[in-house]
């Protein structure tokens, strides 16, 4: 989402690099080209101003310019000062007796009935209990939508149809969660294309009736300044404890992130990031400013890569690499569990210095070899893929047309393979230390 933000913000912080001093000068004008970055990526002016004129106030003390590295001191400023706007983390309040609501609210399209079904995912992956409520009877469509979610994640929803009034619908199923033991009830409400009186009045009744604990604004992201303006009113009217933004994976320029906290003193609590049940994130201020400035995100990483890949087989690929006996096989597996972490451009963003990489590579054409990969694998049978070698000519056109692919493509494929596994080898024979110094020299 701040693919733009980020290569303008970089720009400016080498142009510093080069100079072994800062004057207020040079302060000065670098802060012109992060003001017009800022504004470009759709965040609030007022946001951009006092963003700005707090990094200036820091930027030109003695301590950046008598600074030996005063470019690292400023991208230190910057990133601080960043988290400040973006606000402190924080978490679902889940104290006191169940069963605890959580109402989700927002206007039409902003993913609210997808994020209800994500958010019972997590907090049943947490230990709780979840019952979601399709409130939701101006789009019948999203009742049906709800109770297929719910049967595919095995989660409870309480529909009462699109004839019966969203407070009682709420109000019952909030005490079918007291009689049930649901530990969490997620209220799934109406949206809009447009705020008008009539939804809002119907949120406050709602409000009124079950007392909930949460009030979670959802907003789409790819709204930009119009999501703060939602927010806005939304706070006016129920109170708002949270937001969660969606389409954060999306081509949106950032803006909205950036300002929403800031301009409305909410605090976002979770990020949508992909279509995928699995794809909601807690909102971390730190790690989101580090990979707005190309600085990656290696904790989100690890912790994507702990989800995706299985503890036992991780051990078990790990012993295959040691003894060099990986196959194409072991290959695909890898390549289902690399998946699982999302697309391979957000992959990139949080790996530190990889930022700049994930900007020539398209999603789709990454995507797309990605499944061609797959889908020669899969062609093969499992002798071809346990042991590559045999692989001849006739072998290889058979397997491009089970694909849909060409002889070449196989032979790339196998020449990589090959390559990787010569590495292995070198690897797990402890010759590769020896093989770089060489190459050093």
């Amino acid at each position: 989402m701040f693919e733009n933000l980020t290569e303008r913000l970089q720009t400016v912080f080498k142009k510093l690099a080069g100079k072994g001093r800062l004057s207020e000068q040079d302060v000065d004008a670098a802060l012109r080209e992060v003001r017009m970055a800022l504004l470009e990526a759709d965040v609030n002016f007022r946001v951009v101003k006092e963003l700005v004129t707090r990094v200036r106030e820091r930027a030109i003390g003695a301590d950046v310019m008598r600074s030996l590295t005063p470019a690292q001191m400023v991208i230190k400023i910057v990133n601080e000062e960043l988290v400040t706007t973006l606000g402190q983390p924080r978490r679902l309040d889940l104290s006191g007796p169940a069963p605890h609501v959580i109402m989700l609210a927002g206007l039409q399209g902003s993913g609210k009935t997808t994020t209800a079904a994500k958010l019972a995912l997590k907090l049943r992956q947490s230990g709780q209990r979840p019952l979601m409520v399709a409130a939701d009877t101006r789009r019948p469509a999203a009742i049906t939508q709800l109770e297929v979610l719910g049967e595919q994640l095995d989660v409870a929803v309480h529909s009462e149809g699109d004839k019966v009034a969203p407070p009682h619908i709420c109000a019952n199923a909030v005490a079918r969660a007291r009689k049930g033991g649901y530990g969490v009830v997620l209220l799934d409400t109406g949206g809009r294309l447009h705020i008008d009186d009539a939804m809002m009045h119907e949120l406050e009744e709602i409000v009124r009736q079950v007392s909930p604990s949460e009030v979670l604004l959802v907003v789409d992201a790819m709204t930009g300044q119009d999501a703060v303006r939602v927010a806005e009113e939304f706070h006016s009217r129920v109170a708002l404890t949270g937001l969660i933004l969606t389409k954060v994976d999306g081509d949106a320029r950032g803006g909205a992130a950036l300002s929403i906290r800031a301009v409305t003193g909410v605090p976002i609590v979770y990020l949508g990031i992909g279509e995928k049940m699995g794809a909601l994130e807690p909102f971390q201020p730190d790690r989101l400013a580090s990979r707005i400035l190309g600085m990656g995100d290696i904790l989100t990483l690890i912790e994507r890569a702990e989800a995706a890949f299985d503890e036992e087989q991780a051990l078990k690929m790990e012993q295959k690499l040691r003894t060099a006996t990986f196959d194409l096989e072991d290959f695909m597996e890898q390549l289902q569990q690399l998946k699982q972490m999302g697309p391979l451009q957000q992959v990139l963003e949080m790996v530190p210095g990889l930022s700049s990489i994930k900007g020539q590579l398209s999603e789709d054409m990454t995507e797309q070899q990605m499944k061609r990969t797959e889908a020669i694998i899969r062609s093969m049978t499992p002798e071809e893929r346990r042991n590559p070698r045999i692989i001849s000519g006739s072998r290889k056109r058979r397997i491009a047309r089970g694909s849909g692919t060409s002889v070449s493509e196989i032979n790339q494929l196998l020449n990589q393979f090959r390559q990787m596994q010569r590495l292995m080898k070198q690897l797990s024979s402890g010759r590769l230390p020896g093989l770089l110094g060489r190459l050093r020299l």
